[in-house]
């Protein structure tokens, strides 16, 4: 099974950008928001503008999202873990170890270099009773790349839904900051696996 060029399972040094990824933390965050939250759900917004093409940039989302993900929002401790197979009921997945591995979204819509849709509940929202809709929009522009993220979620916490909504917009605006300042480094962090590495008979890491 083909599971994406950027499965790996060791640690390896993706911190080369650490000064750019600062400086796009303060761009990406100042084209974040909360659109609206209440006890039953809330729903962010993100965008963003990537210094590549549209192709480069949906590529890097796809294919290299273990280069760019924090390692902080993993269950493995190692983004090299997560893998996108960009088909529909394909998924965003993470390898546990031999055998093991969980599913952060359900992949339900594929526009190559144009949109992207995934459903459920990432992270820690995956045990709690709620469901959610994330989409990623890729458009051009005159610099490159307008990436918007859209991420809805509804259902029941103790609480409220909004007591987390600032928490898990502040963990995109992370992942989108990781996103482009690895596109805007011309992925000089990017491992090269070998094509062989891509396939696995038994479906294990």
């Amino acid at each position: 099974m083909r599971l994406g060029k950027n499965l790996m399972t060791h640690k390896r040094p993706r911190k080369a950008f650490t000064a750019l990824a600062i400086a796009c933390f303060i761009a990406t965050a100042a084209d974040a928001e909360v659109l609206d939250a209440g006890p039953g759900g809330f729903t962010i917004s993100h965008k963003t503008e990537i210094s590549a093409g549209r192709a480069d940039v949906y590529s890097a989302a796809v294919d290299n999202i273990g280069d760019w993900w924090s390692d902080d929002h993993t269950l493995s401790g190692d983004a090299g873990n997560m893998y996108i197979d960009a088909r529909t009921q394909g998924c965003f997945c993470e390898v546990l170890g031999k055998g093991a591995g969980v599913v952060h979204l359900t992949v339900t819509f594929v526009n190559p270099g144009v949109m992207l849709r995934l459903s459920g509940g990432l992270g820690p929202l995956g045990l709690m009773g709620v469901s959610g809709n994330m989409t990623w929009e890729f458009a051009d522009s005159e610099n490159g790349t307008i990436v918007t993220l859209i991420y809805a979620v509804g259902g029941y916490l103790s609480g409220g839904l909004d007591s987390i909504a600032e928490a898990v917009d502040g963990v995109l605006v992370e992942q989108m900051t990781g996103l482009k300042a690895f596109v805007e480094s011309d992925g000089k962090d990017r491992i090269v696996v070998p094509e062989e590495s891509l396939y696995r008979e038994d479906g294990g890491a």
